[in-house]
């Protein structure tokens, strides 16, 4: 797996970092209480190849270290513990903390 950084990768996460930027605002603001979870099936979901279970994920599309999932990742925002968080990728959602998709970065 190459994880060398590359222009074609940082065009690619660009957009997606600046969404979850500005959902996570929203996020910490109004938190994630009552909201829906994330449907695979959801658009975004599928662009993003979004899996309520990382073991699941088709590693084709979601080029992640072994190990990988949302709890993990640096868009996830939940308290220790908890089996779902918001994801600045997913505004007003909930994902599986178990979940992962194409837009994981790992956390700093």
């Amino acid at each position: 797996m190459n994880t060398q950084p590359t222009r074609r990768r940082f065009i690619t996460l660009v957009p997606v970092a600046g969404a979850a930027l500005m959902a996570a605002g929203q996020s910490f603001a109004g938190g994630h209480a009552g909201a829906a979870m994330v449907d695979e099936k959801d658009a975004t979901a599928v662009a993003l190849a979004y899996v309520a279970d990382a073991t699941k994920a088709d590693p084709a599309k979601v080029k992640a270290p072994a190990g990988s999932n949302c709890a993990n990742c640096a868009l996830y925002a939940a308290k220790a513990g908890e089996t779902s968080g918001s994801c600045g990728v997913f505004p007003g959602k909930k994902v599986a903390a178990k979940g992962i998709c194409s837009a994981w970065a790992k956390k700093a």
